[in-house]
């Protein structure tokens, strides 16, 4: 399977959670830089709302993985 070139190759999955600034619209298809490395969104962001108790609004969470090999 791969071929000569994909072979002896790992595949190695880096998942990150981030915490974006509150109001950040992120897609799916979007891409982010994390570390200097380009990353795929993978599943739906969160938007925390607000805070009942300050009316503040939290963060937008979102998970980003980077696959190399």
């Amino acid at each position: 399977m791969g071929g000569d070139q994909q072979q002896a190759r790992d595949t190695v999955i880096v998942g990150y959670t981030v915490y974006a600034p509150p109001g950040s619209v992120v897609l799916t298809t979007d891409r982010v830089r994390i570390r200097d490395e380009t990353c795929e969104i993978t599943g739906f962001p969160g938007d925390w709302g607000r805070s009942p108790f300050t009316g503040t609004r939290g963060p937008v969470q979102f998970a980003a993985d980077r696959v190399t090999g």
